[in-house]
């Protein structure tokens, strides 16, 4: 089957949102944590989280077109800082539903009954359920070609159990039981496959032992 442009350009727009969301693939799961400056709290779930690079700790999220009222943009333009929470097995049904349209006075954490605590004198929210979070400061947020605004953000405290890390570095965000996203409304747990020791030219992919972590 092929569904050309002009096809799409013909299907009910509902269902051709939903056919090109799922297209990307898996998606990472996060609530974004913001407050005004009267310290009224907001949480959206957002599905387009990306990394910029690790020194400076820089990631990228694309927020939907400014043409009504975001409070989760305003706040960032507001304060400069906000956090990422990632969305696990136990709060996904919660999560979703922030993506419902609350009246401005409405904090989300309330309606959804997630806890809105604060760490490390960060004055914007994070979500107490979740088990992988970090505080950003924005860097820039820019509006791109079809009206959507890309943020950029520093990364300043990472909250984490130790546990979670490896020797190496890397977070297993499947222990910690983070989940994915598929299209606008699927959420997936995940099973590894496994992890790949840095790639040579002409050396076959070998499995990483994680208690061993001499990539060179």
């Amino acid at each position: 089957m092929m569904i050309n442009k002009t096809q799409r350009s013909q299907l009910d727009s509902r269902y051709r949102a939903m056919l090109v969301n799922s297209l990307s693939g898996f998606k990472s799961a996060n609530l974004l944590g913001t407050c005004n400056l009267d310290g009224h709290t907001n949480l959206a779930i957002i599905s387009s989280v990306f990394h910029l690079g690790a020194d400076p700790a820089l990631v990228g999220f694309i927020m939907r077109p400014h043409t009504v009222q975001r409070d989760s943009l305003e706040n960032i333009l507001a304060t400069g800082v906000y956090t990422l929470n990632h969305v696990n097995a136990d709060i996904w049904q919660q999560s979703h539903q922030t993506s419902a349209r609350y009246d401005a006075n409405q904090s989300e954490f309330d309606e959804v009954g997630l806890t809105a605590h604060y760490l490390n004198e960060c004055n914007a929210p994070f979500v107490k359920q979740s088990r992988i979070k970090y505080s950003v400061e924005l860097q820039s947020s820019q509006e791109l070609v079809n009206g959507t605004q890309l943020v950029i953000g520093e990364i300043i405290d990472i909250h984490v159990n130790e546990e979670l890390i490896k020797p190496d570095g890397y977070i297993d965000i499947e222990a910690a039981q983070t989940v994915a996203i598929s299209g606008l409304d699927g959420y997936h747990t995940t099973k590894q496959l496994g992890r790949l020791c840095y790639a040579k030219p002409n050396i076959d992919p070998q499995l990483l032992d994680d208690s061993h972590n001499d990539q060179a």
